[in-house]
Formats: C-alpha cells, structure tokens, sequence
C-alpha cells in the first residue's frame, strides 16, 4: 500500500513542478507584453508645425522625439530667415510631453509671445516664434 501512495505523492508532486513552471512562464510572456505595449506609448504622438506662408497653411510633420530647428542646413527643420540663429531652438519628448527650449538664440524664442529662458510645455494651438517665423503647433493626428 505505501507503494501506491508513493507513486501518487510522486505524480501530485511533478504535476506542481510543471504547474509551477507553466505560471511562471505565463507570467513571464504577460510581463513582456505590459512593457511591449510601455514602449510603444512612450513614442511621441505627431507634431506638426503650421507656417502660414503668403497666407497659405503649410504643415511640417515630425515624429521623432527630437529635433533642432535654425537656420543651419544641418538642422532637422531648416528655416530660411536672418532672423532664425542656426541652431535657434530645440523641440523634444520627455516625460510624456512635448517641450520648447531655446539654445542661446539672439533674436530669442517666443511660445505665445512670451520669451523662453527655460524648457517649457507645449501644447496643441500653442504659436511659437523663432525670430520673426511663427509656428501653429498641433499635437496628434487631428489637423
């Protein structure tokens, strides 16, 4: 009889082993998949940047998380105006949102005909100027 309990104890026992391991390895995939789904929110909504020129809308779309804007041809968003430095201001995505801030322009950054002399949120609607080019910015995909 002590044989039979045995080969029972052993059973029970192997099949927790392999319950356990089944539950570990099933939170282990759900884990992954929270920080999957982490990770692609943490990507920026789109940005873009509305420049009326001759009174006519123009939209520049961005969706990395950062960007410089001058006048400098090595910039991401070139602005060809003598009022833009060349390297004139930066626009980044931290901290689930968007921020302006200023790299030591001379003619300086205005978000909302304030100066800049910080980083500072953005927000869809927000107009920031760089010289004397002023942007509309839209956050999301709604324009």
């Amino acid at each position: 009889m002590s044989g039979i309990v045995l080969l029972i104890l052993r059973i029970l026992m192997a099949a927790s082993l392999y319950a356990f391991l089944g539950l570990a390895l099933y939170l282990l995939w759900r884990d992954l998949q929270q920080q999957s789904r982490q990770f692609t929110s943490t990507q920026p909504p789109v940005l873009t940047l509305i420049r009326n020129i001759d009174e006519e809308p123009v939209p520049y779309r961005f969706t990395v998380p950062e960007f410089i804007i001058g006048r400098d041809p090595s910039c991401d968003f070139v602005l060809e105006d003598s009022t833009v430095s060349a390297e004139h201001s930066r626009l980044s995505f931290r901290q689930g949102h968007w921020w302006v801030e200023d790299l030591r322009s001379t003619n300086g950054t205005y978000l909302n005909d304030e100066p800049i002399s910080a980083s500072l949120v953005i927000t869809s609607g927000d107009e920031i100027r760089f010289g004397q080019v002023l942007l509309t910015v839209i956050i999301g995909e709604n324009l």
